[in-house]
């Protein structure tokens, strides 16, 4: 009797999420890969260690407050897009057992699109107003650093929302811009000014977002072919993209072993870099020998992680050969 009870009950409706966890959920906060570029701005900037001052400790958590603040506010937008024009009901809903809806709480129902938009155009003012709080307080205000941070605000908020940067070509350009100004202007802003070696560390970092953004992309290549967004896996066939792709790893490559052959970076550099390089051409294998691009996405987490810890470490053992920092600043510090 009272299993028959026990069967005849409705089962427990499960606990609503928060919307604070739905919010982090939009603005993906879990990938926090995007942020990993104040690591390298701080171990570049950070010898020699007694000259190395609070203040300019303050100017780079401003700064990556702010730069959290700017990229959430752009995913929810992209998020804002991808739900309007159906592609992200596409590639995350139902009918594809590789994506969860779970991610994109539009998609699931869980968020509307003015909850979405609020939470954008907040976060967008937000990341404005820690940015100028980091200037203000910088010890130096290189014109170049902030015109790059305030070119990143403002074409992250076009990247795929009002002039829908990513839906005319330009959205591998911009994943590697985008990594590249997260290094370079909060350094700037600290030292007021930037060298070789750490341009070559920013590109190298940009080339994370791109890595594992293509990798998405070709997952998604359905989807974006349906609403006219043209990635160059939408534009090509399935072996002009693994081209590419291949392309892409062998130059991220090339990148490191020519700054080091030519001396713009230490000479052991691309020698340091190599397990990223071994991650990266696995990363490939799996994709497109194996045919497996969700894993290979994953893997190109694992690849810039590890680039920026070598990067990170490269700083260091830059600073203790030379007895100083390996990335003497040129430019001037405006």
């Amino acid at each position: 009797m009272t299993d028959s009870i026990a069967a005849g009950r409705a089962a427990p409706a499960a606990p609503a999420e928060s919307l604070t966890r739905l919010y982090a959920r939009l603005g993906k906060l879990d990938v926090y890969d995007y942020y990993l570029g104040i690591f390298l701005a701080l171990s570049a900037s950070l010898f020699p260690l007694g000259a190395f001052t609070v203040r300019q400790g303050l100017v780079l958590l401003l700064f990556l407050a702010g730069e959290i603040a700017v990229l959430m506010a752009m995913v929810a937008l992209d998020d804002v897009t991808g739900f309007r024009d159906g592609s992200d009901i596409a590639n995350y809903g139902p009918d594809n057992p590789l994506r969860s809806k779970a991610r994109k709480p539009l998609v699931a129902g869980t968020l509307t699109v003015p909850q979405a938009l609020r939470f954008a155009w907040i976060c967008a003012a937000a990341g404005v107003l820690l940015w100028a709080g980091a200037a203000a307080l910088a010890p130096h205000r290189p014109l170049w650093a902030l015109l790059a941070a305030g070119g990143l605000w403002a074409v992250s908020l076009q990247y795929s929302y009002g002039l829908k940067i990513s839906y005319h070509g330009f959205q591998e350009v911009f994943l590697v811009a985008l990594g590249a100004v997260l290094v370079i202007a909060p350094y700037g802003l600290v030292t007021g000014g930037f060298s070789g070696f750490l341009m070559v560390q920013a590109v190298l970092f940009g080339f994370g977002p791109l890595m594992f953004g293509v990798y998405s992309n070709t997952n998604d290549v359905e989807g974006d072919r349906s609403v006219g967004r043209p990635t160059v896996a939408a534009l090509v066939s399935e072996r002009g993209n693994a081209v590419f792709i291949g392309a892409l790893s062998a130059t991220e490559f090339l990148i490191g072993l020519v700054a080091s052959v030519t001396g713009v970076a230490p000479w052991w550099f691309t020698l340091l870099m190599l397990p990223a390089t071994a991650l990266r051409t696995r990363q490939y294998l799996t994709g497109f020998v194996r045919g497996d691009i969700m894993t290979a996405r994953r893997t190109g987490f694992a690849v810039h992680r590890l680039s920026v810890v070598l990067m990170t470490i490269a700083d260091v053992l830059a600073a203790g050969v030379l007895g100083t920092s390996a990335l003497t600043s040129t430019g001037a510090a405006g």
